[in-house]
């Protein structure tokens, strides 16, 4: 598309100037050109200039000025002539044609057009007729997944990630910051939740054994069409973040899969201080230490269940029963008994969720 765009303004700029101007992209092939018969033709000592900077050069009569948005150049228009006016006109032409790809890009590209939807930039209005001006399908089911980079080297996670998903018409990735990458990824319409974890997984496992680059990754809920997948992307921020809080030793994490832990999230602050001081007796809570901690939390993991806990914990029967009563004298709330029990664990989460104070969305 770039080609047919450059050779429109090219065309409408040659009766402006008495010279051969033309494009090379970063091959050296001449995608652009006043004069038709140097289209397709290539020079092959021009790559190697563009590799090195966005500076003019000149190169067998011809004034060279690279441009293009990465930091190595995509392209270079070329002015016939090597004097000052030459290298104007370069200056002046590679100015022009940067801004209108940006805006031609900005306005047509999809992996744009999905990035600017999935951050909720686009009106809810606007969505399904750029849609239809980029060709988009819009009536599949996708998911958006939030990759959060916690340790890296010197290889690029998003190249890689790329990589993984070459298929641009139906997978789009795109950064956000400099450690959260999204990818966008378009799923059967009955795909399991259970899929979608080991899809998770098998990127991290890829970042993590290939190229020591470890990551979180948290997971929205499937959508159908484009207008949700803002949506999708807060609960696939929500559920690191609610992660972040209850589940630390996870490394993927879904949405779907917060239980109580996304409802805790959602409460205002000042709800859950009035919860833990109804719950508990005066500063109970804290007075709890380490091991009894340990204790509750081994008697939630096996449902309750004295011998069982005691067990695990390699203490005898009655040992436990003492600590159980000692957390009932202290908080007031016997575990034993299941609706204490859920109190207890609901009381947990909000005092930790109240200490990670962790970010809104």
């Amino acid at each position: 598309m770039s080609n047919r765009l450059f050779q429109s303004v090219i065309q409408q700029m040659k009766y402006t100037v008495d010279c051969v101007i033309g494009v090379v992209d970063e091959t050296a092939t001449v995608i652009a050109c006043s004069e038709l018969s140097k289209v397709g033709t290539i020079n092959e000592f021009v790559s190697l200039d563009l590799n090195e900077s966005h500076e003019i050069f000149v190169l067998d009569g011809y004034t060279y000025k690279p441009f293009g948005t990465h930091i190595k150049p995509e392209f270079a228009v070329f002015v016939e002539g090597v004097d000052e006016m030459a290298a104007r006109y370069a200056s002046i032409f590679a100015i022009t044609l940067a801004n209108l790809k940006q805006y031609y890009d900005e306005k047509y590209d999809r992996n744009n057009f999905i990035k600017n939807v999935v951050l909720d930039n686009v009106l809810p209005a606007d969505i399904l007729i750029k849609a239809r001006e980029l060709h988009f399908n819009i009536d599949v089911s996708r998911v958006v997944l939030l990759i959060r980079i916690l340790s890296s080297n010197d290889v690029s996670a998003y190249d890689v990630i790329q990589n993984l998903f070459p298929d641009k018409s139906k997978d789009f990735v795109f950064n956000i910051s400099e450690s959260d990458i999204v990818l966008v990824k378009e799923v059967h319409e009955n795909i399991e939740p259970t899929d979608l974890e080991k899809l998770a997984k098998s990127i991290s496992d890829t970042l993590s054994s290939e190229f020591y680059t470890r990551v979180n990754v948290g997971i929205g809920t499937v959508i159908e069409g484009v207008n949700d997948l803002a949506s999708s992307f807060k609960e696939a921020q929500i559920a690191l973040e609610v992660g972040k809080v209850f589940d630390t030793e996870k490394t993927i994490v879904s949405y779907d899969n917060l239980g109580i832990a996304r409802l805790i999230y959602h409460l205002p602050t000042t709800l859950c201080e009035t919860f833990l001081r109804e719950v508990f007796k005066k500063g109970s809570i804290e007075s709890l230490d380490h091991e009894t901690l340990f204790t509750i939390q081994k008697f939630f993991e096996n449902n309750l269940n004295v011998s069982e806990t005691s067990r695990k914990l390699f203490v005898h029967r009655n040992t436990l029963v003492y600590r159980l009563e000692k957390i009932k004298k202290l908080t007031g709330l016997d575990l034993r008994e299941f609706d204490h029990a859920i109190i207890f664990k609901i009381a947990l989460m909000v005092k930790k969720y109240l200490s990670a104070n962790p970010v809104k969305f």
